[in-house]
């Protein structure tokens, strides 16, 4: 004997509704899915809770004329006879332009360009160098 068409029409609604649930609960993993993706983002750029600025790279190839940080660096160490370090000398040469001197990103990138210029002069006798101190180079004139 066949079903009444009442049972027939709810069984056909019932397999409607599992496939709906079973594609709304895929939609719901790839949902689940993005928003892990967007909350590891957003942990990136908030620490702590607190929105900070991550630095750039600090490109110093034209803040200074050509010279002009072998001159500066060169001033800072006549005041040392003892001689100053790369680190040391960076903080000096971005006091002596007006920078932040508390700017680690610009420190780090002054000091980098301050061994490139003077090893250059170390190598033509306008320096000397007088070792290191904690890994950093001592610079003298």
């Amino acid at each position: 004997m066949a079903d009444p068409q009442i049972v027939t029409t709810l069984r056909s609604k019932r397999d409607d509704l599992e496939r709906i649930i079973k594609a709304y609960e895929g939609k719901i993993k790839a949902a689940q899915h993005d928003l892990m993706h967007v909350n590891a983002t957003l942990r990136l750029f908030e620490l702590n809770g607190a929105h900070e600025v991550f630095p750039v790279h600090a490109d110093v190839t034209r803040l200074f004329r050509r010279g002009e940080m072998v001159r500066l660096c060169k001033d800072a160490l006549a005041g040392a006879p003892e001689g100053l370090d790369t680190r040391e000398l960076a903080r000096a040469v971005i006091i002596a332009k007006g920078l932040d001197a508390e700017d680690a990103v610009l420190r780090k990138a002054v000091a980098y360009r301050i061994v490139q210029a003077l090893t250059g002069q170390w190598q033509r006798g306008g320096l000397t160098s007088g070792g290191k101190r904690q890994g950093v180079r001592v610079w003298r004139c």
